[in-house]
């Protein structure tokens, strides 16, 4: 008994923790949109999840009607994954 309660107060500690880095998101500023392109270029601080300094990059984007949300200049947080050996926004929304 007391090796399950030790094992499910560890989970509850990790948990938290692990579904907060899979969902990280980072800052950076819309520099350009390229909307029939699928492309949007940021200047970004560090992307955690992908082991990226802080930069400005252009980004594949997963879904292109994600771009109409954002615009140059706008603020915003993003969330960044390698997909087919690729850097692609796979979520943006506007900085709060």
């Amino acid at each position: 008994m007391k090796a399950i309660l030790r094992a499910l107060a560890i989970a509850a500690l990790v948990v938290p923790f692990s579904i907060h880095a899979a969902d990280a998101l980072s800052e950076g500023t819309v520099k350009k949109v390229e909307a029939a392109a699928g492309r949007v270029t940021l200047a970004h601080g560090p992307i955690e999840n992908i082991g990226m300094p802080p930069m400005t990059m252009m980004f594949k984007v997963k879904d292109p009607a994600m771009l109409k949300k954002v615009k140059e200049g706008d603020k915003v947080r993003f969330r960044v994954e390698e997909i087919g050996g690729t850097y692609t926004v796979v979520r943006i929304e506007a900085a709060k």
